[in-house]
């Protein structure tokens, strides 16, 4: 495969003003400037621009080679990545929709998850999945999904969310600079949240950030959900109860230091997820939470999930997906009110 010449393009150079959707593309861009190995892959990415418009102009800037409209065949787009991946290039695959990674799941868990083991480091797999992820956008079956957790329970894999613009373009600019793989579940609800984005990548994918700093209560969120989270936080302190809000960012590994010097501090925690309950990445938080902070905690841990259903019709979504209430009534439960 042989890469066509790159035109001429502007580069994030200073602060700007960007939403979510737009800061990934200028991630995608600057990836693509910087390494010449950097191709994309997916479904309508190309002439289209994604049926979501990030990767709306790639084509004309870096061309047919380098920004690939593949068959409508995830595991198709995940098995050529694999065999790019061999050849040095860095594959970044586009998922349409959440719910369509399913056919390509053999392949992430089988070949991409297990490759850098199973040849003891001689092979790398410098592969990022993106995957627009969770509800709120009124769509049709399979397309507000939120499979994160699969992944999450596979050795080998690194699993991202992002929740602003900045962090969506420096934690994407360094997964695909990593020669491991990354899920990067981006909340397409929040694609027109807008943001300043500055080209400085700044903290860690793997480090989870205090987002509203409190002490009465530890909430803990990531994508879609964090600035619904900074809602509750705010509606709390109305009823004089101080929240501290932290977005995990990287759920795989987890940043348990942050979240347990957090509820080492105020001794409660709520952890607050679309994904449905059963099986949950919040179990799992909650657990190796009580875990380490057993005797800091002052009530038992609360999840506010999704419910343990197939994802409703659009105009039952509402009702299924956390919102300001359920999380208002997780820290009631936490605080005994």
């Amino acid at each position: 495969m042989t890469t066509s010449a790159v035109k001429t393009t502007t580069a994030l150079a200073t602060p700007t003003t960007l939403t979510l959707a737009k800061s990934i593309t200028a991630a995608l861009r600057q990836s693509m400037l910087d390494d010449p190995k950097v191709v994309l892959l997916g479904e309508d990415i190309g002439a289209l621009g994604g049926v979501f418009r990030v990767t709306d102009g790639l084509l004309a800037e870096f061309g047919a080679n380098r920004v690939i409209d593949t068959p409508l065949a995830e595991s198709a787009i995940i098995g050529t990545a694999v065999g790019l991946a061999y050849r040095g290039y860095r594959p970044v695959c586009e998922i349409q929709f959440d719910g369509f990674i399913y056919p390509g799941f053999d392949q992430i868990v089988s070949q991409v998850a297990k490759l850098h083991y199973r040849t003891q480091g001689a092979v790398k797999m410098p592969i990022t999945i993106r995957v627009p992820f969770g509800g709120g956008i009124g769509a049709a079956e399979h397309h507000s999904e939120s499979p994160e957790a699969y992944f999450t329970h596979t050795s080998g894999l690194r699993v991202i969310s992002v929740s602003n613009p900045q962090d969506s373009y420096s934690m994407l600019r360094q997964a695909i600079s990593l020669d491991d793989p990354v899920l990067y579940f981006e909340p397409k609800r929040r694609y027109h949240v807008k943001g300043e984005v500055s080209p400085v990548l700044g903290e860690s994918m793997e480090k989870a950030v205090i987002v509203a700093p409190g002490t009465d209560v530890t909430l803990v969120t990531y994508g879609p959900l964090v600035p619904t989270a900074r809602e509750a936080a705010l509606a709390a302190a109305d009823e004089g109860v101080s929240v501290e809000v932290i977005d995990l960012r990287s759920l795989a590994p987890v940043d348990y230091a942050t979240v347990e010097a957090s509820v080492r501090k105020t001794g409660r925690l709520v952890v607050t997820h679309e994904a449905v309950r059963s099986g949950g990445i919040g179990g799992e938080i909650i657990a190796s939470i009580t875990e380490r902070c057993f005797n800091y905690l002052e009530a038992a841990p609360v999840r506010v999930t999704g419910w343990d259903i197939p994802y409703p019709p659009a105009k039952l979504e509402s009702h299924h997906l956390p919102d300001l209430d359920r999380m208002l009534a997780g820290v009631d439960r936490v605080m005994g009110r």
